[in-house]
């Protein structure tokens, strides 16, 4: 399975398992104030609204802590106006990286984006370097115990999915569709009964570099380091490091 798949996989349980739920309160309140403001207040005409509040409520967010956050984005209550931007790096062992923020103050983020690369093996880059590289795309990851391989793929491909990947010897399945389509292969999925393993419009590497021993453990700090910082909301790179590093490092 690819690196990203298993990254994947591993930072959901993470954030499944994440104490620090201040962190998380604040990434989320972020997106929803701005997906409110983007696009209106209504999850219903609004999907990355209802895909921020999808995220709410896994992390469990009082419901009136996403109530407010949502009339801040609408201008119902005064708050706080965060800018979107996109600073493109290189992690250890030459990784592309795509760090996506959501500040009010982009000289903040970007000194602090640039101080925990250089402090974790990693450099800044220039715009367009490496976003080149990666493809916005939906991803859903499906548990292989969930669901046969032929009725997923049927079901995925006709609600529009472009592919359905089962290696053999992995534990889940991948579906990748074009962000317009996520919503109705997703919506297919789970009218399947299936509660997938991650489910999100991403970042797809074209290509990815194999990393092992001390490379891959700068490698997650460095991703750890990242998505510590309040102002990034996604860390996208093409890395592959095997389940067996994974493991060695717990």
């Amino acid at each position: 399975m690819s690196g990203h798949s298993k990254w994947a996989t591993t930072k959901h349980k993470k954030a499944a398992a994440d104490q620090k739920r201040g962190k998380i309160f604040t990434k989320v309140t972020k997106e929803l104030t701005v997906a409110a403001k983007l696009g209106g207040g209504d999850p219903d005409g609004n999907a990355r609204l209802r895909t921020a509040i999808e995220k709410a409520k896994e992390a469990n967010m009082p419901a009136d802590n996403v109530k407010r956050a949502i009339q801040k984005g609408t201008g119902e209550l005064p708050g706080v106006s965060y800018d979107e931007v996109t600073y493109e790096g290189y992690g250890p062992g030459g990784v592309a990286l795509l760090i996506a923020c959501l500040t009010d103050n982009k000289n903040r983020s970007v000194a602090e984006v640039r101080f925990i690369l250089s402090k974790n093996n990693g450099s800044m880059g220039e715009a367009g370097c490496v976003s080149w590289m990666f493809n916005q795309k939906g991803y859903i990851v499906v548990d292989k115990k969930a669901v046969g391989e032929d009725e997923l793929m049927n079901a995925a491909l006709e609600a529009g999915a472009e592919d359905v990947v089962s290696e053999p010897g992995e534990p889940n399945y991948e579906i990748f569709t074009a962000a317009t389509d996520f919503e109705s292969v997703k919506t297919a999925v789970t009218g399947m009964g299936i509660k997938p393993e991650v489910a999100e419009v991403t970042m797809i590497p074209q290509t990815y570099v194999k990393l092992e021993g001390k490379e891959a453990e700068q490698m997650i700090r460095l991703m750890d380091a990242l998505e510590d910082n309040d102002d990034v909301q996604d860390v996208y790179a093409n890395f592959d490091i095997s389940d067996e590093e994974m493991e060695r490092m717990g």
